[in-house]
């Protein structure tokens, strides 16, 4: 098959959805000796995909498409002649941001989640707006939609109409080389010197998100836990600002706690492991996640792991994570105070976690994403 693949929804390697593109196309090289493969890149995102430089062709993006609506209009004005053009198969589009209306070839999408339905504010109302409206009738045109959780392809049932004859569900996975127990000596040192996390802390790893990520119950609960515990635990955030950061950093200022609350940025894939490695645990309050990686990250590193069960997080942690109700602060700060106090409670979830880690394998997910590629086109007539 020929495959054309847009990348240009990777907001520089920043994101989730950065990191299931990385991982997908990784995952598909050892393909590319039997499928040709064209990456529709932005210009400055091309050394991001060095890794497939020698055995998929790189198609550049000018840079003046970077900009959200130019890049909506590249997909429907630009990609759809050079898929034709190139004799293309199949196209993927890994975002419900950018699905194409035209159809030069079959359309397959990924879909990670239909959060615009479930978190009131989670963007600004163009956003909302178009992922609840304009998505609708794009997602309909597509020839195969990927879901990536049992959830999101209810959701697009639900909220699209979408029936399940068109969806499939192909989980996402992990890379299990990186994603380990390691050390956890040499990852509490190295956290030490580079974010000074001298102390044991409680790890949350998402953007800075307001309200969907759910950072300031858990800033008041780390407080309350703090308050009621005398403990000298620390509470570190790893992320980027986005949309709604300024009312996180504000609630962090306020706490009664802030000198021990622990702001990191973005953190990079090569030091992220060690991070959860020597965590004290890992907590993932979230409201809604279509998938949620931070968690299975953290549970394939040995560390335990609290989480709401929002959208597809009851599916991906299964027993094996303490399930709380995120919007329970109260909750929230008893779950934090368990696993700082209770050392046979941290060992239960670390021996729950690993195996379930292992259900969620990138080889896999590309296998069956070709499998897609091929019914896609083959119902699109192009093979």
């Amino acid at each position: 098959m020929k495959i054309g693949f847009s990348t240009s929804v990777i907001q520089r390697g920043k994101t989730g959805i950065a990191q299931y593109v990385f991982a997908l196309l990784r995952a598909m090289v050892p393909h590319a000796r039997d499928h040709e493969f064209h990456l529709f890149v932005l210009e400055e995102d091309r050394p991001l995909f060095d890794f497939a430089a020698d055995s998929m062709k790189i198609v550049p993006v000018p840079e003046q498409f970077r900009p959200a609506v130019r890049n909506i209009l590249w997909h429907q004005q630009s990609l759809p002649g050079l898929a034709r053009n190139l004799n293309l198969d199949v196209v993927h589009t890994p975002s419900y941001r950018r699905l194409l209306w035209p159809r030069p070839c079959a359309r397959v999408a990924t879909i990670h989640d239909l959060a615009p339905f479930h978190v009131r504010g989670k963007y600004d109302w163009k956003r909302m707006l178009y992922g609840r409206v304009v998505v609708r009738q794009l997602a309909r045109r597509q020839e195969r939609i990927l879901a990536v959780s049992e959830n999101t392809a209810r959701d697009l049932q639900r909220f699209f109409g979408i029936g399940p004859e068109r969806v499939t569900v192909v989980w996402n996975g992990i890379d299990h080389l990186r994603f380990n127990p390691g050390d956890p000596g040499s990852a509490r040192r190295m956290a030490g010197r580079r974010w000074n996390l001298d102390r044991p802390y409680f790890l949350y790893v998402s953007r800075l998100e307001h309200p969907g990520k759910n950072h300031v119950r858990l800033i008041e609960a780390f407080s309350r836990f703090k308050t009621s515990t005398g403990s000298d635990a620390l509470l570190a955030l790893g992320g980027s600002d986005w949309h709604g950061a300024e009312v996180i950093h504000e609630a962090a200022r306020a706490s009664a706690h802030a000198a021990d609350i622990r702001f990191l940025g973005f953190v990079e894939d090569a030091v992220l492991p060690d991070l959860y490695r020597a965590a004290l645990g890992f907590v993932y309050p979230s409201l809604f996640e279509g998938f949620g990686f931070p968690p299975v990250e953290a549970m394939a590193c040995a560390c335990p792991v609290i989480c709401s069960a929002r959208g597809s997080l009851a599916e991906v942690v299964g027993d094996a994570a303490e399930i709380i109700e995120p919007e329970s602060v109260e909750g929230l700060a008893t779950a934090l105070g368990r696993l700082w106090g209770d050392p046979e409670f941290r060992r239960k979830l670390i021996t729950a976690g690993l195996p379930n880690a292992q259900r969620f394998r990138w080889d896999r997910c590309a296998e069956e994403t070709l499998e897609l590629y091929a019914r896609a086109a083959e119902s699109n007539g192009t093979r």
